[in-house]
């Protein structure tokens, strides 16, 4: 099948890999992105997909904690410039608190909440009227703790990064400092227990496929894939990690140390997963061909 320059632009920004590598995936797997993914990582030409790397949206993550209920909230803007405005960011204010006192399910029962004499997104739209950019509310969460329980908050480059962690057992400070890790190494996971058995089956068969390809004997690939599988799950699972603040121990060690586990943690990054800037596909194509 043809093979899109559009569709070997994502792949390009799925996995750094160049342009003629992204090409001749693509042809392989009969234009299938995530099979091209796979293939490409396979050979060792790139590593697991990282479009997030391209973030560019401008706005505020922001936390807020009232007694045993907190919530975290991404706002997003057009221009860094507004994201530091004292509109926006009472406007951020109000919707944490608004989000702690109703607790909405989704975003759309969120937006759709009174406060004052208007809805949320009502008041937002006032805000772009006024400010002069678009403004939305991208993601929250609410999150409760019991009183055996303790918030950790976290906030990274004046709102870039936030994260809201709850831990079992009261030590506010350790709590922060969870928060703080989570905001520098951006785990995806608590624990091995939350990883999906289909992430896992999926790391595998990659895995399996990349020691093939290097050429290891049949009999010695298993062993590998189990070993380069513990390294990945190090690699997403929080506990699993080097804690920031020593890395002479993992996090798991830190808190045992404390009595202390980790329930749960919610990062949010600014514009993780969005795109802005365009890169002029065309020209690069020019340039590739007259190499």
């Amino acid at each position: 099948m043809a093979i899109s320059a559009k569709l070997v632009k994502e792949l390009r920004e799925k996995t750094g890999a160049g342009m003629m590598d992204c090409k001749k995936a693509l042809t392989e797997v009969d234009g299938d992105l995530d099979k091209a993914v796979d293939l490409l990582r396979e050979k060792g030409i790139a590593k697991a997909a990282k479009k997030a790397d391209r973030v560019a949206a401008e706005g505020l993550a922001k936390t807020k904690i009232d007694g045993n209920i907190a919530a975290i909230v991404e706002v997003n803007s057009e221009t860094d410039f507004v994201a530091k405005n004292d509109q926006f960011i009472t406007l951020i204010d109000d919707i944490l608190a608004l989000l702690i006192k109703e607790k909405p399910a989704t975003l759309d029962d969120a937006l759709a909440l009174n406060i004052g004499a208007e809805t949320l997104n009502d008041k937002i739209n006032e805000a772009v009227a006024k400010i002069g950019e678009k403004i939305s509310l991208r993601r929250f969460a609410v999150v409760e703790k019991s009183d055996g329980e303790s918030f950790g908050e976290y906030i990274h480059m004046g709102g870039r990064i936030a994260v809201l962690s709850v831990l079992k057992g009261n030590d506010d400070e350790a709590a922060r400092d969870i928060a703080m890790h989570a905001a520098a190494i951006n785990p995806r996971y608590v624990d091995k227990s939350e990883v999906p058995e289909s992430e896992l089956e999926h790391e595998k068969e990659v895995l399996k496929q990349q020691a093939l390809n290097e050429g290891k004997p049949e009999n010695i690939v298993e062993k590998m894939v189990q070993g380069r599988l513990n390294k990945f799950l190090e690699e997403i699972c929080l506990v699993e990690q080097d804690f920031v603040k020593d890395p002479d121990q993992k996090v798991k060690k830190y808190l045992a140390g404390k009595g202390l586990e980790v329930k749960s943690f919610v990062r949010y990054e600014v514009g993780e997963g969005m795109e802005k800037r365009q890169e002029n596909f065309a020209e690069e194509v020019q340039a590739q061909i007259k190499k």
